[in-house]
């Protein structure tokens, strides 16, 4: 039997579309209407079509920071121009382009429709939505401000979005040439060092150790490299396990913040994250105490979650929050004496909001310099290879010349 694909409105007026099996587009029509709903368009579903279709079911695409940036952006705008929720929501599940997206949104009218509220609608799919953004909606529903929410968060996820894009771009290069020593080194060992090594052997003379060194190596490559490519995979997945583990991913996190050139970068982009979050919930009204714990969850860090936790503790016991947040360890000079001034001045939103814009810059400042500062290791890096080629095997080259020219 034809399919047809078609768009009708809902009881309430909401967009509905979807595909429908009928003799002809007549006999759709009749069905739409028997089953409630009013028929917009109509079209015959092509087989081709149905076709690719089933291949985007079976690979759905992800849902970006780009989708939820433009999700957040347009429901605020629709939201301001008193749209109600479930006409929002319906014209943004029938335009937007990401299935996955389009699918959760028509799951969120569905629940929506059964009585639910938008927040718990939406925490129903937390690969899409997370925590903290469920929570910031949460509170925007009881407060009444659910179009300033959204305002909000679609200057959040813009700034996250731009740092992220900043870090990638600043590794691209380390990166690149990272992979290009790897292929020198193993073409060298495959097929350079075994050349050389052959001249040497029938000269049957005594070998410098670099040169030693150099053909062991390559031995090794070429004789065992299935032993070494299952220990490569047996390491990746050990570590993959570890970071898995609670433990093993607190310490990696904790770690993360100590790393040589870019633990800096993480650590005071992890402040600017905190003192925007934590400004962010101050501003829709969310108890400090509910705050932290939202706050914390939404910093991808087991660390900087669990000092933010015992922050929060300290402040159910009735210490004040410069004191406690200075006991976790974690924060600087500038933002712990930000909170110390707001809690007197009760401008505690505003002057983190300041503190992240100051963290801000820095980042944006170290993530410029980020190349610079990585390209002297890997100056060195190659220095290093150039001398281990040179005194390998260049230099028993010269010790056989001046033999044959004796």
């Amino acid at each position: 039997m034809p399919a047809f694909q078609y768009r009708a409105r809902g009881p309430r007026g909401d967009a509905i579309e979807g595909v429908i099996d009928a003799p002809n587009s007549d006999m759709a029509a009749t069905g739409l209407i028997e089953g409630g709903l009013t028929p917009v368009d109509i079209q015959p579903v092509q087989e081709t079509a149905a076709v690719s279709k089933d291949l985007a079911d079976l690979f759905p695409p992800k849902v970006e920071a780009i989708d939820l940036i433009q999700f957040s952006r347009q429901m605020y705008s629709l939201l301001k121009a008193g749209v109600p929720i479930l006409s929002a929501l319906s014209g943004l599940a029938s335009n937007t382009r990401n299935r996955t997206l389009a699918k959760t949104l028509s799951s969120v009218i569905e629940s929506l429709h059964a009585g639910w509220d938008l927040s718990a609608s939406l925490a129903q799919y937390p690969k899409v939505f997370s925590v903290f953004y469920v929570s910031l909606v949460r509170v925007g529903e009881s407060s009444g401000q659910l179009e300033e929410v959204f305002r909000q968060l679609s200057g959040y996820l813009e700034r996250e979005q731009k740092t992220r894009k900043q870090i990638k771009s600043a590794m691209r290069y380390p990166v690149f040439v990272l992979v290009a020593i790897l292929i020198a080194v193993i073409v060298i060992n495959v097929l350079v060092v075994p050349a050389f090594a052959a001249i040497f052997e029938q000269f049957g003379a005594d070998l410098p150790l670099p040169t030693r060194i150099l053909i062991t190596t390559s031995d090794a490559m070429i004789n065992h490299w299935p032993v070494m490519l299952a220990g490569l995979i047996l390491m990746v997945a050990g570590i993959g396990l570890y970071l898995r583990n609670d433990n093993g991913r607190y310490r990696w996190h904790k770690a993360q913040l100590r790393l040589p050139l870019v633990g800096r970068v993480l650590y005071q982009a992890t402040l600017a994250r905190f003192s925007r979050l934590f400004a962010l919930v101050q501003r829709s009204g969310i108890p400090i105490v509910t705050g932290l714990s939202v706050v914390a969850r939404a910093l991808d860090n087991d660390y900087v979650e669990e000092r933010i936790l015992s922050m929060r503790d300290g402040i159910e016991r009735g210490e004040s929050m410069s004191n406690t947040a200075a006991s976790t360890g974690i924060f600087d000079h500038l933002v712990l004496q930000m909170m110390q001034v707001g809690e007197e001045s009760g401008a505690t939103d505003q002057l983190l909001q300041d503190v992240a814009e100051y963290y801000d810059d820095e980042v944006d400042y170290a993530i410029d310099k980020l190349s610079a500062s990585i390209e002297p290791t890997l100056t060195v890096a190659l220095a290093g290879l150039v001398f281990l080629l040179a005194t390998g095997i260049f230099l028993p080259m010269w010790d056989l010349a001046k033999v044959a020219l004796h």
